[in-house]
């Protein structure tokens, strides 16, 4: 993936590792929830598990799953994490930190079995004094976003697909070995799959 930000009569600048960018308002079309509305889905849509997701610095997506009954809680942004269990968040003395679920970035998840449904909020991180974390990836996306506008710059993001075909053994399971032999910009077709 990438970002790319433009602005007037300036190179434009690439930033890569958006994983937290897409959750971002803006990014992709979400709804406008308000904590009354998720309560009613949860309820409505029979959702046990609610899981609090948010990324470390290395963009790996983290979460702590809670039950429906916690999720006032966690509306009202009281579940607490040990940001130094969390690689490079806070040392163990300042370890209580607090996730802020963004109400519009909730969804019912698909993928979950049986009767019981789950749900995903995606979170920013608060310090105890309910500042904002200065180490969540997704606070420093939003500030650095705030500073690109200010100097005139606009936000813009897409994805960029890529997929590899593995050729199979002489028992049909997959192995390491691709069809791939061009590199970008070749005269095709050089790949055996053109």
């Amino acid at each position: 993936y990438y970002l790319a930000i433009k602005g007037q009569g300036r190179p434009e600048i690439i930033l890569r590792d958006v994983l937290a960018l897409f959750y971002l308002e803006g990014a992709f079309p979400m709804a406008n929830y308000t904590k009354k509305d998720i309560l009613r889905l949860v309820a409505d849509e029979n959702v046990e598990f609610i899981r609090l997701q948010f990324t470390d610095i290395f963009g790996q997506l983290k979460n702590v799953a809670i039950t429906a009954s916690q999720l006032g809680k966690a509306l009202s942004n009281q579940i607490m994490i040990d940001g130094s269990s969390i690689e490079g968040f806070t040392r163990i003395h300042e370890s209580d930190q607090y996730l802020y679920p963004d109400p519009a970035s909730f969804t019912l998840l698909p993928w979950a079995s049986g009767t019981a449904r789950a749900a995903r909020l995606i979170c920013d991180v608060y310090n105890p004094d309910g500042t904002p974390f200065v180490g969540d990836p997704r606070g420093v996306l939003k500030r650095a976003l705030a500073r690109a506008a200010d100097m005139g710059y606009t936000f813009n993001v897409g994805p960029e697909c890529e997929f590899f075909l593995f050729e199979t053994d002489s028992d049909g399971r997959p192995t390491v070995k691709t069809g791939d032999e061009a590199g970008y910009f070749d005269l095709g077709p050089v790949d055996h799959g053109e």
